[in-house]
């Protein structure tokens, strides 16, 4: 064998740069399910169910154009000898391959999602003695090389100076030089609450029923993954890039038009609201951004969504996302560990159950053990702005969200986390911590409705946590975030209180954390 292919479960694109030059008279692919992959973190059975049916749908595409493909595959129960992990289960099969004299003369892969993948692959071509190719992703507007050069010799790193010049480039709503509208970003345009009424009635996305072989990988994680987080019993992701296509087409023709204006709205037992749950398919490479961010520009353009909708979710594809990649690959490893806030609180056990009285938390947690899935805002000012409030370490926030999420793969979740989320960073992906009371969540959701705490009130059997907390963390880290000028008015809020509704507002605080413990 000339070359061996790697395929990752998160590169499942069948033009990806580890094609180039496949010959199938002398090149073959590898893919393996391990056990490792599921466990490393106690991750939830639909994040597992997306990855091993989307795996295995395109295995068997690949076996249907030709191809030579050594697959692993997982079984209800453990097997004795099974590999468990990707280099024990690569170096397994380069040892049987050298047996019936079909070793490689190379390993080629695209460049994993994860630092960790990649050094455990690096590690096993070095053990077998083989070079290893490392091929740019090309799934990406931008490389890991690029946004190095954008950050040598800045000082901060901020969406906007990064998001402006791909418009630019790559010619995404502009006209003749400028952004189309007159302006770059439409920020001001979709932050809005629903009426008192609701949302109204929502189109569904558009399901996908699980086929034979997506079914026979629900059984399997439902026998061999039964203690792990989540529940199967609504899976309906798409697996395949046929169905990826067909869930990026509903979203563009019945809920993009109302995606920006609500955007970062909650509503209660309403998981989906105009949001596009495009990110799995994209992550895992099902779904071209390039496709993606192509058709809301067009939708745009024939007039059937408002500029602000298509500049909003445009600028989360083309901005965000290749943002915070960026800042992964060029902060890591040592990004992991960072800790700003010397955080250290365990995470709450409700995190893993949404037994809480906390209406939001409560919604939000069980939404995502049922579904496998929360939209940004829920993950931002529900379940990490808490986090970040009690001081939870964000290390354990940061592999709770990893294990929850179906579109969760390292690269776009850690920076997410640690940076966006919880300021563990110190600033660098966002210029200031998002915190904020308990009246945030009321004005943007109706969870403070029937909720047994008031997000007006920060002591007193019936205070809101979120608020207590809220004014704890800015007492708490007065000092560190007085360098900030964008805290300059919520740390005068501080001092406008007395001493005396400080003292009580830090043993209400020390009794939540207590409680919680």
């Amino acid at each position: 064998m000339r070359n061996l292919v790697i395929i990752l479960g998160d590169q499942l694109d069948r033009g990806g740069a580890a094609f180039d030059g496949f010959d199938k008279t002398s090149d073959g692919v590898w893919m393996a399910e391990v056990a490792e992959e599921s466990t490393h973190v106690w991750t939830h059975k639909a994040r597992i169910a997306v990855f091993l049916a989307a795996m295995r749908h395109f295995r068997d595409a690949l076996q249907a154009d030709g191809m030579a493909v050594d697959y692993t595959e997982l079984t209800a129960k453990p097997r004795a000898g099974e590999p468990g992990s990707l280099a024990a289960a690569l170096a397994a099969s380069l040892a049987a391959a050298r047996k019936t004299k079909r070793a490689p003369e190379r390993l080629v892969v695209v460049e994993p999602g994860e630092w960790r993948v990649r050094q455990a692959l690096e590690a096993a071509a070095r053990e077998a003695g083989l070079p290893l190719e490392i091929r740019t992703d090309r799934h990406f507007f931008t490389t890991a090389e690029e946004f190095a050069a954008h950050a040598q010799g800045r000082k901060q790193l901020r969406l906007e100076y990064f998001y402006r010049p791909l418009r630019t480039k790559f010619g995404v709503l502009m006209d003749d030089g400028e952004p189309a509208g007159g302006q770059w970003n439409y920020d001001a345009e979709n932050r809005g609450a629903f009426p008192k009424t609701g949302p109204g009635k929502l189109p569904a996305p558009r399901r996908f029923e699980p086929d034979r072989v997506t079914r026979g990988v629900l059984d399997l994680v439902t026998k061999r993954f039964a203690k792990h987080p989540g529940s199967l019993d609504h899976f309906d992701w798409p697996v395949t890039p046929a169905d990826a296509r067909s869930a990026l087409d509903d979203f563009l023709a019945h809920r993009l038009a109302n995606f920006g204006r609500y955007q970062d709205a909650i509503w209660t037992g309403e998981p989906w609201l105009w949001h596009s749950r495009l990110s799995q398919a994209m992550n895992l490479k099902l779904l071209d951004p390039r496709d993606v961010v192509g058709g809301a520009e067009r939708a745009w353009q024939k007039g059937k969504v408002p500029l602000e909708a298509a500049e909003g979710f445009i600028r989360q594809v083309i901005g965000w996302r290749e943002y915070v990649r960026g800042i992964y690959w060029h902060l890591m490893p040592e990004y992991l560990d960072r800790n700003a806030l010397g955080a250290e609180a365990a995470l709450p056990a409700f995190y893993w159950s949404a037994e809480t009285e906390m209406n939001c938390l409560k919604d939000a947690i069980g939404q995502t053990l049922e579904y496998g899935y929360a939209h940004h805002i829920q993950r931002l000012m529900v379940t990490g702005l808490f986090a970040m409030l009690l001081g939870v370490k964000p290390q354990e926030v940061h592999r709770w969200y990893l294990a929850v999420y179906v579109d969760a793969v390292e690269w776009v979740e850690l920076p997410n986390t640690l940076g966006m989320s919880q300021f563990a960073d110190g600033g660098v992906m966002a210029s200031k911590p998002y915190c904020a009371t308990g009246a945030y969540i009321d004005r943007m959701s109706n969870a403070c409705k029937g909720c047994r705490y008031d997000p007006k009130k920060a002591t007193g059997p019936e205070a809101c946590p979120f608020t207590t907390l809220y004014w704890d963390f800015l007492a708490r880290h007065e000092k560190l975030l007085a360098k900030n000028q964008r805290m300059t008015m919520q740390l005068k809020n501080v001092s406008r209180k007395d001493a005396g509704e400080l003292r009580s507002i830090r043993r209400q605080a020390e009794d939540l954390k207590a409680s919680l413990g």
